[in-house]
Formats: structure tokens, C-alpha cells, sequence
């Protein structure tokens, strides 16, 4: 799960962003990384590997600060699968950072991270090669001018590494459209002649593509498309500090650009992760295995939930009373997330309460048992 740390210089072309790219949010650490950068680069690199892993995992002798939570070994084989010119699919739980990762490898390598796909039922090929501009084509008929070209056009065009979010959401025949960019690095234009008939990609570019292991089966990649993709998975987060940490300095940031002064007090986000952690399967600090098993919960809970919960109870406490937020506020906060449209889970949360948040020890832990009266 990515941090999303930065320093104040890196704010300025940001302000009143409600979602900056990477390229934006990090402009001044990249700029220093490239002065500063005098190793060899792939062909059609902004920077070298050495200082890509910089950008992604901190330099501390640069003000460089990670940006992510990661194994080094990891980061590394995406880098160089990346560098070899084949294509990289991040797989993994939803919400362990598999989109946010994709943004910084491709800003990393192209300076940009915007040329993204979303894959959903409703995607068509022309949404992810190129359209036209209707007008212009009745009056002219097919011409370089009429075209619209669209991320995976621009991304061979220009040398740029192109993003594929959720890619098994996608229908199996816009997938397929890959196998040729993917191994050839040729796109054919057949509406067009000559020489704007074929569409040879530049040096630099490449597809980086994401898959939710809780979508598999709904669109499964072909066998011939996967053999075109290196493998990645990127796990959730093991370590109960870091994660904790994480949360913290990641809602730290969310309140402040939702203009709240106070931040969410470290035992309530102590309560949080542990509460998530527990969910999710994943040993609480200081837990020790003593406690009683608990069920995996259908809803997601990630880093990513965490985070959007710690903001939520930052923004419940200041703007209704204009105060930090208590455990009470994030019984009411967590509930959201936890209780969809599943019952199962409903009582799972409650059975939470009784089976393990009654059994620890601490005033907030004892404040936060007394406000599950205001679960749903």
C-alpha cells in the first residue's frame, strides 16, 4: 500500500487536486533524480533502474521518500521485466496497492502515468486503440486527422508505458487486441494507407496491467496473453507497525487536504488496523494467537479501506462537533465498509465485538466495545 508521502515542494502544482497523478505529486523529487541520475537507462527511460527504485522506495540521502510498502527483491524483478520490453501483470487482493504501484513504475519510467485503460464490461477496442471524429470522417473520409487516438496509440506513438487497470474486467476480445503490441510492437490501422497503416511502437514503451484474484474467472485471460506477461503479486502488508504507520501518515495527508486541523489520535487508528487485521485474517499486535479465531469477512479489508475509514473518522468528528475522532466515531465509520449487502458479514462484525474486542485491555479498547450499540 503506497504512502504517499511527499515534501512541500512537491505540494505547490497540486493544490485544490483532489487526486494528482504521480508525475504532479512528485515533480520536485523527480526533477532531483534525474539531475542527479548518472546510471545507464533502458532505451526510452527518464531514469535508470537504480534510480526508479529510488523514486519507489525512498533515497534517504536525496530527501526521497518511500512511496510505497514493498519488498526490494520485488520492485527490482518488476523493474527489469519492464526493462526487458515484456509486459508486467500485477496481481493481488483488492486494495493492496496494485493500481498505485502501476502509476509510480510508469512515472518512473515515461514521466507520466495518465495514458490508463480501465477495464470494465462496458470497454470496446476503439476505447483503448483509437476512434474517430465522426464529423471530420464523413467530410474527409479516414485521415491521420479524423483519428482520436486513445492510450494504447499514444503509448506506442510517443515511447510511454500504458496502464491496464483491472484488466480481467474486461471483455476476452479486448484483451486479445494486446497479443499484437505485446509481440510485435505493431498496431495496424487498417482504415488508413501507406505509411499511417501500420503503428510501430518507440523505444520506452510497455503495458503494465492489474488483476483483482477476486475477479478471477469473471474474464480469464488467454493462455497465449498471459505468456506475454511476467507475473508480479503484490501481498498485503504483514507487518502491524508499518501498516499502522501507513494508515496514519496517509489520512494524516487526506484531512489536511479536506482542510481539518486535527488528526486521528494514534489508539483509535491502533484500533483500526488491529480491527482490520483481525478481519482480514492477519495477526494484531501484541495478539499472540491467544484469541479465539475469527471468520474472513466477504468485504475488502485492505490498507487501502483502512485509510479511507481513518479520513472518514477525521472528517465525521470535526465536521459534525468539531473535535478528534474517538472510537465511537469509528464504530459508526467502520460500519460502512464492513456491512455491504451482506448479512453473513453483518454478524460477523457484531461477533467480532463480543468474541475479541471485549477481551483487550486499554480504555479505548473498553470505549470501543461500549459504542457497538451503534452498529447497524
Amino acid at each position: 500500500m503506497a504512502t504517499a508521502s511527499k515534501t512541500s515542494k512537491d505540494t505547490s502544482a497540486s493544490t485544490a487536486l483532489q487526486r494528482p497523478p504521480a508525475e504532479i505529486l512528485y515533480a520536485a523529487q523527480l526533477a532531483r533524480l534525474q539531475a542527479q541520475d548518472k546510471d545507464p537507462r533502458p532505451p526510452g527511460w527518464v531514469l535508470s533502474l537504480k534510480a526508479a527504485r529510488s523514486f519507489i522506495l525512498g533515497d534517504a540521502a536525496l530527501d526521497i521518500a518511500p512511496k510505497i510498502v514493498a519488498p526490494v527483491a520485488s520492485i527490482e524483478r518488476m523493474l527489469v521485466t519492464l526493462a526487458t520490453g515484456r509486459g508486467l501483470m500485477l496481481v493481488g487482493e483488492p486494495g493492496t496497492a496494485k493500481s498505485m504501484l502501476s502509476e509510480l513504475l510508469a512515472t518512473a519510467i515515461s514521466g507520466i502515468s495518465t495514458l490508463t485503460i480501465q477495464g470494465g464490461a462496458s470497454i470496446t477496442e476503439d476505447q483503448i486503440k483509437y476512434g474517430w471524429n465522426y464529423a471530420l470522417l464523413i467530410n474527409e473520409g479516414p485521415s491521420p486527422r479524423a483519428m482520436v487516438p486513445a492510450p494504447l496509440y499514444l503509448g506506442m506513438q510517443q515511447g510511454q508505458v500504458v496502464r491496464f487497470e483491472e484488466i480481467t474486467r474486461a471483455p476476452l476480445e479486448v484483451q486479445d487486441c494486446l497479443l499484437g503490441m505485446l509481440s510485435d510492437r505493431v498496431m495496424a490501422v487498417p482504415e488508413l494507407s501507406g505509411e499511417h497503416g501500420m503503428l510501430y511502437a518507440r523505444e520506452g514503451f510497455n503495458i503494465i496491467a492489474t488483476a483483482n484474484t477476486r475477479d478471477r474467472g469473471v474474464n480469464e485471460m488467454s493462455a497465449a496473453l498471459k505468456r506475454r506477461f511476467d507475473f508480479e503479486t503484490v501481498f498485503p502488508i504483514l507487518d502491524f507497525d508499518r501498516e499502522l504507520a501507513l494508515v496514519q501518515e496517509s489520512s494524516t495527508r487526506l484531512l489536511a487536504q479536506s482542510g481539518i486541523p486535527k488528526t486521528v489520535p494514534a489508539p483509535v487508528l491502533e484500533l483500526l488496523v488491529s480491527t482490520f487485521r483481525d478481519l482480514r485474517g492477519a495477526p494484531a499486535k501484541g495478539d499472540g494467537g491467544s484469541d479465539a479465531a475469527m471468520d474472513r469477512l466477504t468485504a475488502v479489508m485492505s490498507t487501502a479501506e483502512a485509510v479511507n475509514v481513518a479520513h472518514a473518522v477525521g472528517v465525521r468528528a470535526w465536521f459534525l462537533e468539531q473535535r478528534e475522532g474517538s472510537p465511537a466515531d469509528l464504530v459508526d465509520c467502520i460500519a460502512g465498509t464492513v456491512v455491504k449487502d451482506n448479512a453473513d458479514d453483518r454478524a460477523k462484525l457484531r461477533r467480532y465485538f463480543e468474541q475479541k474486542a471485549a477481551k483487550r485491555n486499554g480504555p479505548h479498547w473498553r470505549a470501543y466495545y461500549e459504542a457497538r450499540h451503534r452498529l447497524p
